[in-house]
Formats: C-alpha cells, sequence, structure tokens
C-alpha cells in the first residue's frame, strides 16, 4: 500500500515517538465511538410527496450505484446540507 505525503509525515511522526498515548486512553475511545454512533444516527423522520417519474430516476440512479434509493436520497441531502454536492454544470 502506497501512502502519500500526509500519511508519511504521520508515519514518521510516529515512529520518531512524537505522538505519546492519552491516560485515559478507553474514555477517549469511548467517547470517540458515541460520536461517531450520534453522528451517523438516523433518529428523524421525514415525508415527502416528489412526482412518479422523479421517483423512478431515483430509483434507477440507486440501482446504478448499488444503494437503496432511501439511502441515495439521504445521500444526497447530506452532501447538500453540508456544502459538499457539486452540482454538473451543462457546457
Amino acid at each position: 500500500m502506497k501512502l502519500d505525503e500526509y500519511e508519511k509525515g504521520i508515519e514518521e511522526a510516529l515512529e520518531a515517538g512524537e505522538f505519546k498515548s492519552v491516560k485515559n486512553l478507553e474514555q477517549e475511545i469511548a467517547a470517540a465511538r458515541e460520536m461517531a454512533e450520534n453522528h451517523t444516527r438516523k433518529d428523524q423522520r421525514m415525508n415527502i410527496r416528489i412526482s412518479q417519474r422523479d421517483l423512478e430516476r431515483i430509483k434507477s440512479k440507486a440501482m446504478e450505484e448499488g444503494v437503496p434509493y432511501q439511502t441515495l436520497v439521504t445521500s444526497v441531502l447530506h452532501k447538500y446540507v453540508s456544502g459538499k454536492f457539486k452540482e454538473e454544470k451543462d457546457t
């Protein structure tokens, strides 16, 4: 596996002993795990009405991607609200 420059820098710092373990490692791991679970938790329901044609196209795109259509919709919405959604411009 090839490392990029950033990863090589981390590896060198690790080998040089520049990283130190925290005293409460188990607590830090548990806190990080809880934050990750809270970040990915889907605890709200949303119902929307869309045209049949749009839903069929969403389902078709989801099949192309190999994911359930609800997962595709959730992913697109997440990317949009987090500013990571890039719309292709027709040229």
